[in-house]
């Protein structure tokens, strides 16, 4: 894929964003929990016309910006270590660290309860939560499309396969070959807002932009989609 980078001024302050080149008709500025700029532009487009149209917006980037920076010290670096919280289908669970006969990991109560065989290091901590995660991500994910799939079954395509992916600026996305691509980490939100970018995705069925005939229909199917787009954003800042 096709890629650059660029910069531009608002005041005071730099505003850098990176520009991936896709084939669309339009352009989609998007700012994302990690104060990351992501534009997503034609494949035929001009540099110089893409950094215009950012400069234009970048009052509207900076407001967007400065909304996420209020939730940094929400989620400070994981340690993975006893007492730590870590978020799970919206709830935050207290890390339980100790050593026991094999490697697991066990929700229990307000508890992960994580039992190591031998030493216990944070490496081998961080491992067992990212694969328990993913476990559940596959469980989870596709009990949201059991719940999301009905609203669209009429549209005419097969039902989209799913999986688990780690993305660093999307939380989903739908490949042409019915892919639903979903990202490990919503698994952490609650299960409205999984709902809602699986509903998101599934609208791309229809419409693959995000322009007036897209936004009714995700208005149609989820009336408040915005609400939980909000609640996705504050709560994985």
């Amino acid at each position: 894929m096709k890629t650059s980078r660029g910069t531009v001024t608002f005041g005071t302050e730099a505003i850098d964003f990176q520009i991936l080149y896709v084939k669309r008709r339009t352009l989609e500025i998007a700012v994302y929990p990690g104060k990351t700029v992501i534009v997503r532009a034609p494949l035929d487009a001009d540099f110089s016309e893409v950094r215009s149209r950012v400069e234009k917006r970048a009052g509207w980037i900076k407001r967007q910006v400065d909304f996420f920076r209020q939730f940094d010290p929400r989620t400070p670096t994981r340690r993975y270590v006893s007492g730590e919280t870590h978020l799970y289908m919206g709830r935050r669970y207290r890390l339980k660290i100790g050593t026991g006969q094999k490697d697991e990991v066990k929700l229990l109560h307000a508890y992960f309860v994580i039992t190591i065989r031998g030493k216990i290091t944070v490496d081998r901590v961080k491992k067992l939560m990212d694969d328990w995660h993913r476990e559940k991500a596959k469980d989870r994910f596709e009990e949201s499309l059991d719940r999301c799939w009905p609203a669209f079954a009429d549209l005419g395509p097969e039902r989209p396969r799913t999986r688990v992916r780690r993305m660093n600026t999307r939380w989903g996305t739908l490949s042409a070959n019915g892919m639903l691509t979903l990202n490990i980490d919503l698994i952490r939100a609650p299960r409205e807002c999984i709902d809602y970018v699986v509903t998101h995705e599934l609208s791309h069925l229809k419409y693959t932009n995000h322009g007036k005939d897209f936004r009714r229909l995700l208005e149609s199917v989820m009336p408040d989609w915005e609400k939980r787009k909000h609640s996705l954003e504050i709560s994985l800042a």
